[in-house]
């Protein structure tokens, strides 16, 4: 899931500026589990520009933002609406896929913050760097990139106190974590492995990938 969080009401003002006639796109998927932009959120949004004195054209809510296709679709209400701009209540990828979408300005009203997990309603907690090179095999299931305040892929770095990080007390040492789950398992061989340490000198951004070949 892609964690979002909303940003302040006055970064979001002030990139509308003098804008008049607004549409709000939401989406249904991880916006929504983070209250971020949902249909309550939506819906929020619009009266509180309302209030403001801006007049709130159109809205909808993607079934996913990411999707270019569906936002294409959701966006078609959007279309000839005299807009001045719209308000993407997304990820940052789903703001993107908007404005690929329509010939206005579109702003973000949330920042996005990391692909992670809800452990509860409510509570999200950083899982993946997407980093492209997958280590989670030989580590238990705990990604280290993620975990380990340091990043380290090759084991603990010696500071942690009472199994927690001395960068950040309030988190579990990610190595002592991935020691447990690998003696839990019965694989505590795999912490004798040597993991490659992280480079991304051969990442060249923006990355594609097409499972469907030569496009």
């Amino acid at each position: 899931m892609i964690i979002t969080q909303k940003k302040p009401i006055d970064e979001v003002m002030a990139m509308v500026g003098d804008a008049k006639r607004i549409g709000i796109v939401g989406c249904s998927s991880c916006a929504t589990a983070c209250a971020t932009g949902g249909q309550k959120e939506v819906a929020e949004l619009a009266a509180y520009l309302e209030s403001q004195g801006k007049t709130v054209v159109v809205t909808a809510v993607a079934e996913y933002c990411c999707m270019n296709l569906g936002v294409r679709g959701t966006l078609k209400p959007f279309q000839d609406k005299q807009l001045d701009c719209v308000i993407g209540m997304s990820c940052g990828d789903g703001v993107q896929v908007v404005a690929n979408n329509i010939n206005v300005p579109v702003y973000p009203s949330n920042n996005t913050m990391f692909l992670g997990e809800a452990k509860k309603l409510g509570l999200f907690e950083e899982a993946c760097h997407l980093c492209g090179n997958c280590v989670l095999g030989t580590t238990g299931g705990i990604c280290p990139i993620s975990r380990c305040a340091k990043s380290l892929v090759n084991g603990p770095c010696g500071g942690a106190k009472n199994g927690k990080c001395e960068v950040n007390p309030e988190n579990d040492c990610a190595w002592i974590l991935i020691y447990n789950r690998l003696k839990d398992t019965n694989q505590l061989e795999k912490l004798s492995v040597r993991r490659e340490d992280k480079g991304y000198a051969d990442v060249s951004y923006p990355r594609t990938i097409n499972i469907r070949g030569k496009k």
